[in-house]
Order: C-alpha cells, then structure tokens, then sequence
C-alpha cells in the first residue's frame, strides 16, 4: 500500500519501492529515479542517502543548514494552498503551540531520530492533553519531517505516539433516565396561558424568547433522530430539506476559527463538510419534519436568521434546557453519540448508521459513538440466560 505524499510504496513482489526527483546531468530538468527494499524504514533511509549522493555539493550544503521551524513554514503554506482554511488554522496552531518551542531550532541535517522522539515524549508526559490533540502533534511532526525530506534530502525516522496512561473516561452517552427527562423538557409544548412551561418552571416569556426556546428544542429533537453534527446543524438551510422525500442533505458547516491579521480573534466561517463522506442524504421521520415545518419562515436557516446560528449559542442555550431538565453539565455533541447508541441498541445496522453519521469508516463508528449501557448489557445476558434455558429445556 502506498505512503500518500511520500512516493513510497509496497510492490506485488514483496519489495518496497520509493521514488525520489533528481537533476539530469546537465541539470536542464528533474527526472526520477528509485531504489527498493524490505521494509519501509529500509528504503525510505536508502532513498535520503541516495539523493544525497545525486545532487551537487550546495544543494548538500543548503539542506544543511535546514531548521526545523524552516521547514514548517514551508509545509504550513503548502497546506493553506491545498486544504481548507478551518484545517490550515488548526495545524498552525497545533505547530506554533506544541512544536515551535519542542523542535523549531532543531537543525534537521545533524538532529537525530532518537533526540526528536525523546524531545517529544518528554513535551507530550509533562503536558495534560488529550488523545486526540496528542495524535495530531505526533502526526503533523510527521507531516514536517515528512515534507522536508522529500525536499532538502534528510531522513528521519517517523516519531512515534509514546503511551501514557490515562484514566478511562465516563461513556459519551446519557443514561435512560437522563434521556428521559431531557425529552419531557424538549416535548413540552405551549400551554393555554402562552408561556412556555418546563416542569414546575415557567420559561423567560419576553418578546422572541418563545421561539429562541422552540428553534433550541427543535434542533436537539432534530439531532436525537439523525445524529447530525453542530456545525452541520447550525449551517442548516431550509432549501436543505426535502419534504416530499422526508431528507435533508449535509451540504455544509460553519465553525468558529481563528483569522491572522483580523481585528477580533475568530470569525464565523461556513465551509463545506468536515470530509467527503459527511456529504450525506439522511432520512427523517414524520414527527422531525412536522417540527421543522412549524418553524418555517421566510429566513434562508432553519436556526438561524440571514446568516447561520452561531455554535456557541447553540451550546448555551442547550446547556440551559439541560438544566431545566436536572441533567449533568455536557456538551451539544453527547447527542450525536446518544444518537449513534440508541439506533445500534435498536438493531440498526451498522453500516447504514455509519452512512447517516458520515463516517468513512465504520470502524469510527463503533469505537468512538457506540456505548452500550449497563440496561441493554443486562437485556443481552437475559436474552443468552433465556437461550440457555431453552437448551435445558431440550436436554431434558
């Protein structure tokens, strides 16, 4: 299987094979060349020495001379040409926060693979950072090393995620109950006297604060029955949905990100979807689309007015109904993984929830959205204890 972006990759035979640009003789114009081995680490090492040997004393003298932070910079503006703004900001944050004080004076040419990966083993034990963020320093570490051996001839081994324990978290998921009063608070409707009624407690009743409470109860009943994203659901358009089929299509999100040079620290940006594979047709069942049509207007989104809901607001306003329903402090996001629980604890299959939650892999699915509850375990060890009993019975 090929290296993507490296022009390394595995033949039929057995062998690996990497390919590398050099000048011709007269050096009119690059050609290309190769050289093969057994493993991966074997060629791409014999790749650098060979293009060291190939080019001429001062392009070995400039490649020398090399800084990591040098590098990076090159890499960063290649990326902000090839791949959406939202994922340029994230990886020059993640560089200028975790790398450029770990790496940036390193000389690449005289750095060895093993100081790199102790510098970053220490950087990554002494910092409280999560999984995710831990995965994405070492991987755009990579990316660097990566992009500067293709273009100034060194090689470094690739650095490697060091383990560090952590302690298992609670599972992403509400439990039964809490979903349960979650929805009475969500379902509530409007009470003869024209307040909106919670509980025991009568909701802010001034001019708009009905339907900011209705637009809020609307999109979380939205996300519980298709597991949409926040981006993707405060992105939404009412040209997105298609009644006569009962869809709606993901055609975008909006996130807040961080702008060099503007006056405020980060702008709202609307941007295609996260991946190809969240472009998606999902399904919606009859009560949703009642809901949404009775917040139709003449405004182009579904939850916000001329220009898409901000994501921060949604979250606030979640967190209130939250409250309301005397359920624990969570983020907007525990309902697509309340979602993706619910349908696998239904008997969906896998594969087609893997679809509606735009994931290219259904492996993703499972591992990070799937939490089966103590409930639905102890239904499954009944249903066994019941099969077991039938095998008894027949025994008998």
């Amino acid at each position: 299987m090929a290296r993507h972006g490296e022009n390394i990759r595995k033949r039929k035979d057995g062998r690996w094979e990497a390919r590398y640009q050099v000048f011709d003789a007269d050096r009119s114009r690059k050609v290309y060349r190769s050289v093969y081995g057994n493993s991966y680490e074997a060629v791409k090492e014999k790749r650098s020495a060979a293009m060291l040997k190939s080019n001429s004393p001062d392009d070995i003298r400039t490649c020398k001379a090399v800084r990591f932070a040098q590098a990076a910079e090159e890499w960063l503006e290649m990326i902000a040409d090839k791949r959406k703004y939202s994922t340029y900001m994230k990886y020059r944050n993640i560089y200028k926060t975790h790398l450029e004080k770990v790496f940036g004076s390193c000389l690449l040419s005289d750095t060895p693979g093993l100081e790199l990966q102790l510098k970053i083993n220490d950087h990554l034990s002494q910092e409280k950072l999560s999984e995710s963020i831990r995965r994405s320093i070492c991987c755009i570490a990579n990316q660097i090393l990566s992009f500067a051996g293709e273009k100034y001839f060194v090689c470094i081994p690739v650095l490697k995620l060091p383990e560090i324990k952590h302690t298992p978290r609670q599972p992403k998921t509400l439990s039964r109950a809490e979903q349960s009063r979650l929805l009475a608070v969500v379902c509530n409707r409007i009470a003869g006297s024209g307040d909106l009624v919670s509980g025991d407690e009568t909701v802010d009743a001034r001019p708009g604060a009905r339907e900011v409470s209705e637009k809020c109860k609307t999109a979380i009943l939205l996300c519980l029955h298709t597991g949409l994203r926040l981006g993707e659901l405060c992105a939404l358009k009412w040209g997105d949905i298609d009644y006569n089929n009962r869809t709606l299509t993901v055609n975008r999100t909006v996130q807040r990100v961080a702008v060099e040079g503007h006056i405020s620290k980060t702008i709202l940006m609307e941007a295609d979807p996260k991946s190809e594979s969240s472009r998606r047709i999902v399904p919606l069942t009859a009560n949703v689309l009642n809901r949404l049509w009775e917040l139709k207007g003449d405004r182009p989104y579904v939850f916000g007015e001329e220009k898409p809901l901000d994501p921060r607001t949604m979250q606030y306003r979640f967190k209130r109904l939250l409250k309301e329903a005397g359920v624990g402090d969570r983020n907007f996001h525990i309902l697509r993984h309340v979602f993706a629980t619910n349908c696998i604890g239904n008997g969906m299959d896998v594969k087609a929830l893997s679809e509606i939650l735009g994931h290219a892999d259904v492996k993703i699915t499972l591992n990070r959205y799937v939490h089966p509850t103590m409930d639905t375990k102890r239904e499954q060890l009944d249903m066994l204890s019941d099969y077991y009993g039938q095998i008894c019975g027949q025994v008998a």
